[in-house]
């Protein structure tokens, strides 16, 4: 991580709505404490949780310190460090709704800038249900806490941003009331990883790859997402989102973008973001109905809060293109699933067969490989060819893997520790624009409707295996197989 810049403000306040949640206890907390174990924080902070439950600043911080205890990569060892860090932990009861809730908020923030001229620095962090977004944003802007002559008010809001292009859109317009698009940051924690962002760093900071990142020689990408747990405790939001909301609009979608965007002019946030645009707006759609399988787990029906007539998908396998000049008919192809074999996240660059076989007929040569294993096992792979020693000639396929364990332990931060230190930064280069989250609905939304009216077959599948047999025939009708670079298969 980088050392504190000297653009960070001397003092900020950092403003969590939803302070009861079990994000903030399991993620947003626990990566504040490690930056600031790292020095890495403003030098003077406080954090101000607001929330509906009736806690103190006292049990609040009781609160907060079992989550830090629990989920924080750099645990509370040094009583002195976290003694000092829990007296800037405060806390305010009220609902979100109440315009109450803003004024005694306002009082309180003026409490802690304490009359300072280099005060009215605010974050203000939406770790809430979506529902409850519009109010908070509302609220803000009626109070005139998101306003100030010369301090900065940033606003930080959760995935997921919007049910569809229209929801989203229409949050979109409302957020901009109140906040300008530089001080919005639309946070998906797949974005903090130091896996994602390293895509970046491997295909632009290295000449021997990005010249064969192209049509000419990439055969196919294959993107794997996979979970093997089922819905557990999300049954209620899950049920009414499915997996095309849940994984594909967000997550698989980001992944192809840095995989397959054009390097930026300059390596700014806009320039950055800019590019990803471009590639979600040449997305083709799955139009043809053999470019898309659905599925769903067997026993999914009878989870704790999922309807017993449920039609949601908990798994997708489809196949895009990118219509441009680099990508022009290399088919991506994308599955990501609940219950499935293995926790993977993946980026496979499969590419072409050599175009003539110099080496007896028997010989087995598989096309080169390039995978980005992005979790649990942290690292690239890239396979190739080689001769097998002894008197015949025979080839054999191996491996160069590169992973972070190499680095020892603790080398990769959270992701939540990146997003929040980029947030307080003021730097939105690792978080989502609003026409990047409108074009992404753009895309899925036709796709989800086929599947709702009833277009497309919701095949079952077992949990514990790579999801219905119907989506290695999808792929295998083009002669691909799925490849897992970073997992051994099943």
């Amino acid at each position: 991580m980088n050392e504190r810049k000297s653009s960070d403000p001397d003092r900020l306040a950092i403003v969590i709505f939803g302070a009861s949640g079990d994000l903030t206890s399991r993620k947003v907390v626990p990566a504040l404490y490690s930056l600031e174990s790292q020095h890495l924080l403003p030098k003077l902070l406080d954090v101000v949780g607001v929330a509906r439950s009736e806690f103190d600043d006292k049990s609040f911080r009781e609160k907060v310190h079992k989550g830090i205890e629990k989920y924080s990569r750099i645990k509370p060892k040094d009583f002195t460090l976290w003694k000092e860090f829990s007296k800037h932990l405060h806390y305010l009861q009220g609902g979100y709704d109440d315009p109450k809730t803003y004024g005694n908020l306002k009082e309180r923030l003026s409490q802690l800038d304490g009359g300072s001229a280099t005060g009215g620095n605010y974050l203000f962090y939406l770790a809430t249900p979506p529902s409850v977004y519009r109010p908070i944003v509302e609220q803000l802007g009626k109070s005139g806490l998101n306003r100030h002559r010369s301090g900065k008010r940033d606003i930080v809001i959760e995935k997921p941003f919007g049910r569809d292009l229209k929801t989203a859109h229409s949050l979109n317009e409302r957020i901009h009331s109140e906040f300008d698009e530089n001080h919005i940051f639309r946070i998906d924690h797949y974005l903090g990883k130091e896996t994602i962002q390293n895509i970046l760093t491997f295909r632009f900071a290295n000449a021997i790859f990005d010249p064969l990142w192209n049509r000419n020689y990439i055969d196919n990408v294959q993107i794997t997402v996979a979970e093997i747990l089922g819905v557990e405790h999300r049954a209620g939001y899950y049920d009414k989102a499915g997996v095309g909301r849940d994984m594909l609009q967000n997550h698989l979608l980001q992944l192809i973008a840095l995989t397959a965007m054009e390097p930026p002019v300059i390596f700014n946030e806009k320039m950055l973001r800019d590019e990803k645009v471009k590639i979600l707006k040449a997305l083709r759609h799955p139009v043809p109905a053999g470019d898309c399988v659905w599925g769903q787990y067997a026993g999914y029906k009878k989870e704790e809060g999922v309807a017993r007539d449920s039609h949601t998908p908990t798994f997708v396998a489809l196949k895009v293109y990118v219509d441009n000049w680099r990508w022009q008919g290399v088919p991506f192809i994308l599955r990501t699933g609940k219950k499935l074999a293995k926790k993977t996240t993946q980026v496979i660059i499969q590419f072409k067969r050599v175009p003539l076989l110099l080496f007896p007929q028997e010989t087995d040569i598989k096309p080169n490989r390039i995978a980005v294993c992005i979790e649990p096992d942290e690292g690239i792979h890239l396979q190739f060819e080689t001769r097998k020693p002894g008197m015949e000639m025979e080839t054999a396929s191996v491996d160069m893997k590169f992973n972070y364990s190499r680095f020892g332990d603790n080398v990769l931060p959270d992701a939540y520790e990146r997003l929040l230190l980029d947030s307080i930064q003021g730097d939105p280069s690792l978080f989502a624009r609003s026409d990047e989250i409108e074009s992404a609905w753009s895309f899925v939304d036709p796709i989800i409707a086929d599947q709702a009216k009833g277009s497309r077959k919701l095949h079952s599948y077992k949990p514990g295996t790579w999801g219905p047999k119907e989506a290695d025939q999808f792929v295998a009708k083009d002669g691909i197989k799925w490849q897992l670079g970073c997992a051994d298969e099943k």
